[in-house]
């Protein structure tokens, strides 16, 4: 194999470092978005199950008495909606579905963060 020329050196280590850091980003926010999502939960059990369902796919007798396939949070809809619009719908509500009153915007990013782990 060819020794590689500093200018080459440069870049692999490079490479190498930028590579080290995204891991290291990864792992340092990966737990903070678990907490996110499993302080969500408890919001989601006490003001969106009886719509969305356990898991989030809807409860069945909402969904007919409603007519709305909006209440499947796992839709590919919803999974390719922005965070901000999603965000939106929990403070504001959204045709059918009440504003969501007297969260704080951290709590409507914990509902945010477990209703995007419904869908994985």
């Amino acid at each position: 194999m060819a020794h590689l020329n500093k200018e080459d050196d440069v870049r692999r280590n490079s490479l190498l470092l930028s590579t080290a850091c995204l891991w290291t980003l990864a792992a340092a926010v990966s737990p903070a978005v678990a907490a996110d999502a499993k302080a969500g939960k408890a919001i989601y059990e006490k003001r969106c199950l009886s719509c969305h369902g356990a898991d989030g796919r809807g409860n069945p007798a909402m969904i007919k008495a409603m007519g709305e396939k909006g209440l499947n949070l796992t839709a590919k809809e919803v999974a390719g909606a922005k965070d901000d619009e999603l965000m939106k719908v929990i403070v504001e509500g959204r045709g059918k579905m009440p504003a969501t009153k007297g969260l704080t915007k951290d709590e409507a990013k914990q509902v945010l963060e477990y209703t995007r782990s419904l869908a994985k």
